[in-house]
């Protein structure tokens, strides 16, 4: 790869389209930016709000809290909080500033407006459909493919901003020029002016919010009990900072996360742990830079061929990356970086995604173990071999054996989830 090849001014636009703030879980957050934009289309504060989503945001609405709403969950609490106090222009950060008065505001407003939420039953998987009414005057706002996507905006009938779904669907640097091989060099000749804002962003909220999960009481403690007990270990201690992020994250802690993947889980388990390593092995700033774009990279390439939304969990693309990452952190070469690649997705590939909330953080724990795991065998000659199961001795077969496993094999899965948690 060369500075001036179409490859590597796509790779330097996909880390900034893709390292983006998000504050809180970006599925409830995604319907508070819907909500906000049709009451931003409306004028007014609605009477009525019908919601339709499809079912994985259902699924990853349900269980976790809304950030600045003092504990509440849910698509009706998701939606009030947009519009209530929700700033549009800010899109993944809509509630950030929400006031101490618009949180009591909030409350209220459940208690004295129609909701209604129902099912898209179309076939996208990431879809949001708000329709507000007030005094006769109705709105409406659909995102689609996107957690920010806004595709159509209308009031009274009439369509005030309207992209081609087809043409918001393809937006942005092309995802399919991610390889394994290109990523590393990439990471190895990238200019780090080129790269240095999104990373630098993304080291200093996910630092932020992972050290909120250390020292607070967040969720189930899962990052905090396992430095508490564990934490002698330098894996031990990466494991601990992701699983704290996520902590923090799922049960409403008010900090933003930079995402991958449009996740903050995985923007979190794809980060902390490079970042852990980096600060004990005393690495340089421009040297996790690098490793950062192997590990965000990888976890983008991989979690590709499997989509946004899926009954797959996205934290073990994310893990996979954090392993690989620390891998090219210590010099390992592009073989050492593949091998371990393929041993970590086939250590705990296919876990399942059950909707947001505060138990993800031991799924990222574990999803970050595989990653280090993988790497730690390449170290004692050791590798899981192309053949054993869902495996292939090359890293990118064996990424597309993950994708269409996660995309087409759990499809079924993903319906039965959903039935599970809407019973």
């Amino acid at each position: 790869m060369q500075k001036h090849d179409a490859a590597y001014k796509a790779y330097v636009q996909i880390l900034k389209e893709e390292l983006v703030p998000a504050m809180g879980c970006t599925e409830p957050i995604a319907v508070a930016y819907c909500a906000a934009k049709a009451k931003e289309a409306l004028g007014a504060i609605p009477d009525k709000i019908d919601i339709k989503v499809s079912g994985n945001i259902l699924k990853n609405v349900k269980s976790v809290v809304v950030p600045n709403t003092d504990g509440l969950i849910g698509v009706e609490a998701s939606a009030a909080a947009g519009i209530i106090g929700g700033k549009p222009d800010k899109e993944l950060e809509v509630i950030s500033e929400v006031t101490p008065e618009q949180k009591i505001q909030i409350k209220e407003y459940l208690s004295k407006a129609t909701f209604s939420v129902a099912p898209t039953y179309g076939e996208e998987l990431l879809e949001i459909l708000i329709k507000i009414e007030k005094d006769g005057h109705t709105a409406t706002a659909h995102i689609i493919r996107g957690h920010a996507n806004i595709v159509r905006v209308e009031k009274d009938g009439n369509v005030l901003f309207q992209k081609d779904e087809n043409e918001a669907a393809s937006h942005g640097a092309d995802r399919s020029l991610l390889n394994i091989k290109d990523i590393i060099e990439f990471a190895t000749i990238a200019e780090i002016d080129d790269i240095r804002e999104p990373l630098q962003r993304q080291i200093e909220y996910n630092s932020a919010i992972s050290n909120a999960g250390l020292t607070q009481n967040w969720g189930a403690c899962i990052g905090k009990t396992m430095n508490d007990t564990q934490g002698d270990l330098l894996r031990t201690k990466a494991k601990a900072a992701a699983a704290a992020g996520a902590d923090a994250r799922m049960s409403g802690c008010e900090l933003p996360v930079i995402i991958v993947s449009g996740s903050g889980n995985q923007g979190i388990t794809a980060s902390m742990p490079v970042i852990t390593y980096a600060k004990a092995l005393g690495k340089t700033e421009e040297e996790l830079y690098r490793a950062l774009c192997v590990s965000d990279l990888i976890a983008l390439h991989e979690k590709t061929g499997i989509g946004k939304m899926s009954a797959f969990c996205g934290a073990m693309c994310a893990g996979s990356g954090a392993g690989a990452g620390i891998a090219y952190l210590q010099g390992a070469d592009l073989q050492t970086i593949s091998n371990a690649i393929i041993s970590g997705l086939g250590i705990v590939s296919g876990m399942v995604c059950d909707g947001a909330k505060p138990s993800c953080a031991a799924k990222v724990a574990a999803a970050v173990d595989s990653g280090i795991l993988g790497y730690e065998l390449c170290l004692n000659g050791k590798r899981l071999k192309g053949g054993e199961g869902i495996l292939s001795d090359d890293v990118e077969k064996t990424i597309q054996n993950v994708g269409r496993m996660g995309k087409e094999g759990m499809a079924e899965t993903d319906y039965v989830i959903q039935a599970i948690m809407t019973e």
